[in-house]
């Protein structure tokens, strides 16, 4: 309603050449990483989006708030890390990982606020209570293969929601279910899902794109074996189908008017899902592809920006865009409005993205804290004496079979550390990024670097505080009215 005021006041006061509605369409990738032409991977095919990325200011280092599926977009969605949301894990019925009932979630807001909400494609956060929109078109009423990969079907129902007769502004939140991996006779990346060949069906607006093995650019921290070049290929053939599916919805967003007052932000919620991306918050795992078009700034567009901005900023940056505030009195939002980045990509106060990971699946209890700046990396593993936990798509993926294989017969694992590095882990990692980008040589016991350390966890600690991290206090007290207090003196 508050929106509405203002555009009203603002159309009898200035006129409507000032005044043009804004809206906002955001693109989420499942398990999307750098693999596209404006990140320079020189050998995948990504047109749309690198046009897309042509008309944004493009981040170079864009975060998420946790390496995890369902917290990421619920942090996304409500602009809270997850231990302050409620959603630690992913968002599976029989283990009842949800957000707190009270949680306000961004489409809530909006939506009280005069602005039509709607979601198309992979949800995967609860309540749905918490997490309404206007307009649903989900996991929850079509096949998430469908809704979340098929972009015939994902298109036409971008087309049905823009064609409503609705003179008020709009929030469209489109998620994308590739590249996430999906196993069975599909393949595990689904990369044969609508491919014409028999038994696959058909996906009529896709045209695949397939890539010899031979070609992949295999990042660091990845193992330069066939195996991991065959998956990564695999991979890049559904990136075919999600560059694709992002050229025909911004056709549909110009061909309903609406291309030139729509704020388009994209990025994806964890890691690509391969060891030491996905789940992980080195910066495999932590670091995301982001981009925000902005209508208001073209003259920024296509050029890149260094300022650190997390997921955890999208909800800022939506309410600011809309003028709408914040309505939840009970918490705080930690993130920070992106816009100013948007209208100079030369800021330079954007210094620091906090990342909170606790599960990712019900038994895989790793919880983290992590700080990074532009010159470190600091990461607090609060179970660190317990092996780290694999998920169950890389555990199941060709490339981690390779090295599980590999380790078994003593054969090279052309990996740029042992498996058992990548199970056990300090309790504090500390890392330099400008002289040690691959992560290896922790800093956190070392006495030259002590005083640093310190200032850095005192940076973690205080945000943990504001944002009343249960887990600030582990593993000997829990935290009662912001002070930590031991569960030894019982109830």
């Amino acid at each position: 309603m508050k929106y509405a005021f203002v555009l009203l006041l603002c159309l009898v006061l200035w006129g409507t050449a000032e005044c043009k509605k804004k809206n906002v369409l955001l693109i989420f990738g499942d398990d999307a990483g750098f693999q596209m032409g404006a990140y320079n991977n020189t050998v995948i095919k990504s047109p749309n989006f690198d046009a897309l990325a042509a008309r944004s200011v493009v981040f170079k280092h864009g975060y998420t708030s946790v390496s995890s599926c369902s917290p990421s977009r619920s942090v996304l969605l409500t602009g809270l890390p997850q231990h302050q949301n409620g959603m630690y894990g992913l968002a599976q019925n029989p283990h009842h990982f949800q957000s707190f009932d009270t949680v306000i979630s961004l489409p809530v807001i909006l939506s009280k606020n005069g602005i039509r909400t709607g979601i198309i494609g992979k949800k995967h956060v609860k309540p749905d209570t918490v997490y309404k929109f206007d307009f649903e078109a989900t996991e929850e009423e079509y096949d998430l293969n469908q809704i979340g990969r098929n972009i015939t079907l994902m298109k036409e129902t971008v087309h049905k929601f823009l064609s409503v007769n609705d003179s008020r502004p709009f929030f469209l939140y489109l998620a994308f279910h590739d590249p996430h991996r999906c196993g069975g006779t599909l393949g595990q990346f689904c990369e044969k899902l609508g491919n014409g060949q028999p038994g696959f069906g058909v996906i009529p607006d896709w045209k695949p794109a397939y890539y010899n093995p031979e070609d992949i650019v295999v990042p660091y921290y990845l193992p330069d074996t066939p195996a991991t070049r065959q998956d990564l290929a695999n991979m890049y053939t559904t990136y075919s189908r999600m560059d694709q599916g992002i050229g025909l919805f911004m056709t549909e967003l110009e061909a309903a008017g609406y291309l030139d007052d729509t704020m388009v932000m994209y990025t994806s919620d964890n890691g690509i899902p391969f060891p030491n991306a996905k789940t992980n918050l080195y910066e495999p795992g932590m670091g995301e592809p982001m981009m925000i078009s902005n209508p208001m700034n073209k003259q920024h567009w296509g050029k890149y920006t260094s300022a650190l901005a997390s997921t955890m900023d999208f909800t800022p940056t939506i309410l600011d865009w809309f003028g709408v505030p914040y309505s939840d009195k009970s918490r705080k939002l930690t993130g920070r409005s992106l816009l100013p980045v948007t209208q100079n990509p030369d800021v330079t106060d954007f210094q620091r993205v906090f990342s909170s990971h606790n599960l990712h699946e019900v038994t895989m209890y790793y919880p983290m804290r992590v700080l990074r700046t532009p010159e470190y990396r600091l990461i607090h593993n609060l179970n660190f004496p317990a092996p780290y936990p694999i998920a169950g798509d890389i555990f199941g993926s060709p490339t981690f079979h390779d090295i599980l294989n590999r380790t078994d017969s003593g054969q090279d694992l052309k990996w740029f550390k042992s498996l058992r590095q990548y199970y056990y882990r300090e309790q504090f990692e500390l890392f330099d990024l400008n002289v040690d980008p691959q992560e290896l040589d922790n800093l956190a016991s070392d006495p030259a670097h002590q005083k640093l350390f310190q200032s850095l966890m005192e940076e973690l600690l205080a945000w943990q505080r504001v944002t009343d991290d249960p887990w600030l206090c582990a593993p000997s007290g829990v935290l009662m009215g912001g002070t930590c207090q031991s569960m030894d003196n019982g109830p």
